[in-house]
């Protein structure tokens, strides 16, 4: 009996062990994330500025880039696992191309990007960019399918420009390399409000972005594959970070000195920009749209078919 005893006490203890081990151990994932300091872009920083992402057994390496398309070239070489901000219409033609990407969420449905110019520029309207130069982030990111919309339903012959991210497209406009900068809030509202700069338009001035899921999260297709239940749990830590966002102080304070803006600013960009629903990773609207508009834009060849969509979405339930 003596001996049964010792050994039941002994599992115990060996059980307690493992299972301390198991809460010190957290799997470890590298994040690259397009555009620096967006609100929808920085979950994980305030995921993890909060403990939540470890609270998950999660370690996040954060890498930023410049845009969607870095973003997604990143996750196909496998120098990151997980892509945030991908734009979707270049993830489908990624795909249709072979390459091993993976739709994990959504991770933005509609667009608070929005489009600029100098106070002093003569454009006025959207028929006054014709032959004008227009901003967009990196190819194949959400802000160049957003301007190829734009020109389309303007039928406005305007030259889509690559410019990179908003710090540096600023420059361009400011010293007149480019007509029409992007931008994504915070950034840009303070040039605003001193009247350096004029908003001319919305990318949620389009239906089709209003309405559909323009930016992705993506995975590797092999690391997901190897890693399923690490990554269901990213997007479950990812979802409760937003929950948080949007209910507490200390996300605002902590994002606006990630973000270095005013507790204003963040306020106005939480209120005005990105309604909670924008940025759930469950809200995958406009599948069937995506693709006839993949095919519009020359990203695909051929429409995706259900199967296939099948393939490339993989949001855990």
């Amino acid at each position: 009996m003596r001996g049964t005893a010792a050994a039941k006490v002994l599992g115990i203890a060996m059980a307690v062990m493992l299972g301390a081990g198991a809460a010190w151990a957290q799997d470890k994932l590298k994040l690259a994330i397009g555009q620096k300091g967006n609100w929808d872009t920085a979950i994980p920083e305030l995921g993890t500025r909060a403990g939540i992402f470890k609270k998950h057994g999660l370690e996040l390496e954060l890498l930023y880039t410049k845009g969607g398309g870095e973003t997604q070239q990143a996750v196909i070489a496998r120098s990151a696992d997980v892509g945030l901000a991908a734009g979707t219409l270049g993830v489908m033609g990624a795909f249709s191309k072979g390459a091993p990407v993976r739709i994990i969420g959504a991770e933005a449905t509609g667009a608070a990007d929005f489009w600029y110019v100098r106070a002093d520029s003569p454009i006025k309207t959207p028929a006054d960019l014709a032959g004008k130069t227009m901003a967009y982030s990196t190819g194949g990111s959400s802000t160049h399918s957003m301007v190829l919309g734009f020109i389309e339903k303007y039928k406005i012959a305007a030259k889509a420009t690559a410019t990179g991210d908003p710090a540096g497209t600023f420059t361009s406009v400011m010293s007149g390399q480019v007509d029409a900068g992007w931008a994504a809030p915070p950034f840009g509202l303070d040039a605003i409000a001193e009247g350096k700069v004029r908003l001319i338009w919305r990318g949620n001035d389009l239906e089709q972005v209003r309405n559909q899921t323009v930016r992705t999260i993506i995975a590797n297709a092999e690391e997901l594959k190897a890693r399923a239940e690490v990554f269901k749990r990213f997007i479950s830590a990812y979802r409760e970070t937003i929950d948080y966002m949007y209910t507490s102080d200390q996300a605002l304070a902590d994002y606006a000195d990630f973000a270095r803006t005013s507790i204003a600013n963040v306020k106005l960009v939480r209120s005005d920009f990105f309604a909670k629903e924008m940025i759930d990773p469950f809200n995958f609207k406009g599948r069937a749209e995506l693709t006839e508009n993949a095919v519009k834009f020359k990203y695909t060849t051929a429409k995706l078919s259900d199967a296939q969509l099948d393939e490339l979405i993989q949001i855990p339930k």
